[in-house]
């Protein structure tokens, strides 16, 4: 891993340390920078294989999830239960041929159908608390530098996976620890956000073998195409108007209304 991936994951964490909207950290976390600079640094094409590392991605954070929030693991034995997942779904994607193609139709599916059960749960589940959003005890220049060191250990491991390189969870590693307090709704979030990033490989694909530069672009045109298109505002539907109903008399002082006024028969 560059020393400048290394600097640009650390801007990355720093910039999700200091978001106190849960939503905001996911898109600043969905922005496919390690992304862009993997493919210029390691030359690697993007195909099938990338885009179930997107899965592989969301996979991480549920894990973590799974595994500090219910099973109580420490943060850090769970970052590293999350990238044992993210290594075993990626030796397994290398192992067998994956076209494109299938791969894309497959992900979405699974992206539309993981929004439907999410808002299933989200329908039927209590109104939640509020997380704790309080801050950790690091000052912040500890906090650089704890940041800068996992992200140079982690992009020497990211390094060990080829092609899967491209979706390594470089800063999720970390974001994961920033955002432990969170991590159920920070999941969530990237979820739906998942779908940008997917549009940002397809765009890249269909455009890799014109030149770098252009796919880049044609990547993140497509990336913001698509995340332009899940975080519009939505309209709630018009709440119908109340239908006019028969005329009432105002109530007499004594308690008991008047009769209605009488209308004139039709002649």
């Amino acid at each position: 891993m560059t020393w400048s991936a290394v600097l640009l994951v650390t801007a990355v964490v720093w910039a999700v340390s200091v978001i106190r909207s849960v939503r905001v950290r996911a898109f600043v976390y969905s922005l496919p920078l390690p992304m862009t600079l993997a493919l210029l640094t390691t030359g690697h094409r993007v195909d099938g294989p990338q885009l179930l590392g997107v899965v592989g991605l969301n996979l991480f954070f549920v894990t973590v999830a799974v595994t500090h929030r219910r099973l109580r693991w420490p943060i850090l034995l769970a970052d590293l239960a999350g990238v044992a997942v993210y290594v075993a779904l990626s030796a397994g994607v290398l192992a067998v041929p994956v076209p494109f193609e299938a791969a894309l139709a497959g992900t979405v599916a699974l992206w539309a159908l993981t929004m439907v059960l999410l808002r299933r749960r989200a329908a039927a589940a209590p109104p939640a608390e509020p997380a704790d959003a309080r801050r950790d005890g690091l000052a912040a220049p500890v906090k650089l530098v704890v940041i800068f060191v996992g992200a140079l250990l982690t992009g020497l491991l990211g390094e060990l996976l080829r092609g899967m390189v491209v979706t390594f969870p470089y800063s999720g590693v970390l974001v994961a620890v920033e955002a432990r307090r969170q991590l159920a709704e920070f999941s969530r979030h990237f979820a739906r956000n998942s779908l940008a990033l997917i549009g940002f490989l397809a765009g890249h694909h269909y455009l890799q073998d014109t030149s770098p530069a252009l796919a880049l672009a044609a990547g993140w045109a497509a990336f913001a195409l698509v995340s332009a298109a899940l975080h519009l505002p939505r309209r709630r539907p018009a709440r119908p108007a109340a239908q006019p109903g028969p005329e009432r008399a105002a109530p007499r002082p004594g308690g008991r209304p008047l009769p209605a006024p009488e209308r004139p028969a039709a002649t």
